[in-house]
């Protein structure tokens, strides 16, 4: 079964087509040394996106806001804001200013209407991640609620679907292929904790091959590849790669069968799937923090774990 071709009224195309446009135009312009900065257009775009403009042009003006008011106007921009990954000690910190920005104006779009409007809605995650994503294909279709640690760590193929309330964790690195479906809630990651000092954080490159489907509810840990044409079956806990079109299903996967048709092609698989991940680990250097545990733990409790390979 196929999908039916759906459209838009001409005059609603109309007003999105200029829209879409418009901000994809002053995000490529936008910079440090620009007229306008991300942290600029993001702010404009979502307090017209939320129908606040009166309420933004009055605060601005310097008249009465309530301390409400004030919290929510001065949240439109993001650098007012805080995300989880901002705290992660390894991140990239110039790359993530801008993968920062982008990553606000992504999450507080989905939190407006216009985020269940599907032909406009999927046009403009599509071009937000040309602009965020190390690699964005052609016909991408990503739906309501996706979220991702930083977004310029993840590198994905054409015609792919990621369906709603997905997790794409890019805090390592993340390759999704061609023609890849990933459904409902999933979550891929590509960091790990150590099973003692979970402050301890390894970084891996997790794949998803071309043709791979990752179905409801499933996770991929990190490091993992999905092989080409595979299928992972729903609430599936993969933690080793996935041959080639197989179809894994359980907590840890195991493969149950081949894919019909594909029966020459397929590896043969005994026993449980493949742990690699220790070859794609990614190395990362510190540098100078202040570090700290976050659980408040006496230091001479905690027993020294190996430090990461260096880049």
């Amino acid at each position: 079964m196929t999908k039916r071709h759906v459209s838009l009224p001409e005059e609603a195309e109309a007003g999105l087509s200029e829209f879409l446009e418009a901000v994809d135009s002053r995000l490529t312009a936008a910079g440090p040394d620009a007229e306008e900065s991300t942290c600029d257009v993001v702010q404009d775009v979502l307090v017209d996106l939320h129908g606040d403009r009166e309420a933004y042009e009055r605060w601005q003006a310097g008249k009465d806001v309530s301390p409400a008011e004030r919290v929510r106007l001065q949240g439109y921009d993001p650098c007012n804001t805080t995300l989880e990954a901002e705290y992660y000690a390894e991140k990239d910190e110039d790359t993530f200013e801008r993968s920062k920005h982008l990553q606000w104006l992504w999450r507080q779009f989905d939190a407006t209407p216009m985020a269940d409007n599907i032909a406009f809605a999927l046009r403009f995650r599509q071009m937000l991640a040309n602009h965020l994503f190390e690699e964005a294909g052609d016909d991408l279709r990503i739906f309501k609620g996706v979220t991702f640690s930083y977004g310029h760590n993840i590198s994905v193929g054409d015609n792919t679907v990621i369906h709603d309330d997905v997790h794409l964790d890019d805090r390592g690195k993340l390759t999704i292929g061609d023609r890849v479906s990933i459904s409902d809630t999933a979550h891929v990651y590509s960091h790990d904790h150590d099973v003692v000092d979970q402050t301890e954080v390894r970084n891996y490159h997790t794949m998803i091959e071309d043709d791979a489907r990752v179905t409801y509810d499933a996770m991929v840990t990190a490091g993992v590849c999905v092989g080409e044409n595979s299928l992972v079956g729903a609430r599936a806990t993969v933690t080793g790669d996935v041959p080639p079109h197989h179809v894994v299903v359980g907590q840890p996967a195991k493969s149950v069968r081949v894919k019909p048709g594909f029966e020459d092609e397929a590896p043969e698989v005994e026993g449980r799937l493949v742990d690699n991940a220790e070859t794609r680990e990614l190395g990362y250097a510190l540098g100078d923090i202040n570090r700290f545990d976050e659980f408040g733990r006496d230091p001479k409790l905690s027993r020294p774990v190996q430090p990461h390979r260096e880049p």
